[in-house]
């Protein structure tokens, strides 16, 4: 007789940042997680997580929503439920309820996660396959100040913590973040790799005027200069300037990438398990953007160590990514709520090893930074 859901419960998690963190739309000082965990008739426990940044400034889901969503419509459809078949489960869910794709992924990870320690295998394993072990990772500058960047730049390419960074511009005029974008691409060299993070800021006639400038300053990649759902000037942009585009926020899941790609665009995606609604949709994501010939990158909600971790066997299991991944949100934060934290290094993170994601839940830590009200 296989295993029953027995328990769901989510829990609100929230941690400070170690600086602030600046967007085009808001500044983080502290970051909310949703920590879901899910227990069979065995005993047998998986865990998810789902974040956002700066909540509903940034997007339709909400923390406190999605574990509302959470507790309200899908803790009542699981429970009972087989936990064997995970496809069976998500395609329930889809079917009752439309969107909360936060809150999807969250659940799909936990359901991995659990079937994974079952199996006592790794969730690459149960996705196809890892093909990478150790996987890069950039780091965002974000304080805004362009010597405290610069300062950090370094610092961490003597540590070889980081070769690549990212910076997100799109608050201040778009003359003021060129200067500060090219004076660290000056400070850093051929050493680095610099991209910048637009956060849907411009307009397309201000994105063409900083793209030329960006692409000047030796910048190799725009994240997402434009609106969400205004294709056709990604379209016009990416035919317009060799510096290449990485769709972001355009781009949920599959739908939107053959969308997007049919449209004439070329460039590059950024994968994110919770945009999408889990890793699999995700990695559903990725096949078409490869049959398209866009380029992958491993994007992050600046989740925790947990999704994190159900991120790193997503990419894990593909062949090329060619623009590396940002999986540095638990070093974001200021302490962590799993009793080993990933190991960062030489540039990137290694996957997890064990079974399921390959981490575990520190309680004490838990119970210090979960909502209490």
């Amino acid at each position: 007789m296989s295993a029953t859901i027995k328990s769901l419960e989510a829990i609100l998690v929230d941690i400070p940042t170690i600086r602030p963190h600046k967007l085009s739309m808001t500044t983080m000082g502290v970051q909310t997680m949703v920590i879901v965990r899910v227990k069979d008739s065995d005993g047998v426990e998986g865990l998810g997580e789902a974040t956002t940044i700066g909540g509903l400034a940034y997007g339709p889901e909400s923390p406190e929503s999605v574990k509302l969503t959470i507790d309200t419509y899908f803790k009542p459809q699981l429970i009972g439920q087989s936990a064997d078949n995970v496809n069976t489960l998500r395609v329930m869910l889809d079917r009752s309820t439309r969107g909360n794709n936060l809150a999807k992924s969250a659940i799909e990870t936990a359901l991995l996660d659990l079937q994974g320690k079952r199996l006592n295998r790794p969730v690459s394993d149960l996705l196809g396959g890892a093909l990478h072990q150790h996987i890069p990772v950039l780091w965002t500058l974000a304080s805004g100040d362009t010597a405290k960047d610069i300062e950090e730049a370094l610092g961490l390419l003597e540590t070889r913590r980081h070769c690549d960074f990212k910076l997100k511009i799109g608050s201040r005029p778009v003359m003021d973040d060129v200067r500060h974008v090219a004076a660290i691409k000056e400070a850093v060299g051929d050493s680095a790799s610099v991209r910048v993070d637009v956060n849907q800021a411009w307009d397309e006639a201000t994105a063409a005027k900083g793209m030329a400038e960006l692409q000047a300053a030796g910048i190799d990649l725009v994240e997402q200069p434009t609106p969400m759902k205004d294709y056709a000037a990604l379209v016009r942009l990416s035919e317009k300037f060799h510096l290449p585009i990485l769709a972001d926020e355009a781009v949920a899941d599959a739908k939107d990438m053959f969308s997007l790609a049919a449209a004439g665009f070329s460039g590059a995606v950024a994968m994110k398990i919770a945009k999408a609604g889990g890793p699999m949709k995700a990695l559903d994501q990725a096949k078409v953007a490869q049959a398209a010939g866009i380029g992958l990158y491993g994007g992050t909600l600046l989740e925790g160590t947990i999704g994190t971790a159900a991120s790193l066997h997503a990419w894990s299991t593909l062949e090329t990514l060619h623009w590396g991944t940002e999986m540095f949100g638990p070093l974001l934060m200021k302490d962590d709520i799993v009793v080993k934290p990933l190991n960062f290094h030489n540039n990137g993170v290694d996957l997890p090893k064990g079974p399921g994601l390959g981490v575990e839940i520190d309680e004490d830590k838990l119970d210090r930074y979960r909502r209490k009200a």
